[in-house]
């Protein structure tokens, strides 16, 4: 499922959004979907937006979490703490789709 949500998505990243940041833990089982995500899917979605800043952010002890930058600056995020690859593919989809 996340690799079809990684395909929908295409090169399609950059039409509503400016920037894509990924916070997570390199070690916490909470943020294990996280690490999952990025590690399957990121080369994916970096070859298909190859121009479009997609930002990975490792901290210890942070909460997973999934920043979508929108124009004029506006932000908007999701909590992807205790989520699968394939629920932090489709939390990306819903912030890529959504408008501030």
């Amino acid at each position: 499922m996340a690799a079809a949500a990684v395909r929908s998505l295409g090169a399609n990243l950059g039409k509503n959004l400016r920037e894509i940041r990924v916070h997570l833990c390199q070690t916490s089982a909470a943020s294990s979907g996280a690490r999952e995500f990025v590690e399957q899917h990121y080369v994916t979605l970096k070859k298909a937006n190859p121009t479009f800043p997609i930002l990975i952010r490792e901290c210890s002890g942070v909460q997973a979490r999934v920043w979508a930058r929108h124009d004029f600056g506006k932000e908007s995020s999701v909590s992807v703490d205790n989520l699968s690859a394939d629920q932090v593919a489709a939390a990306l989809q819903t912030l890529a789709q959504s408008k501030p």
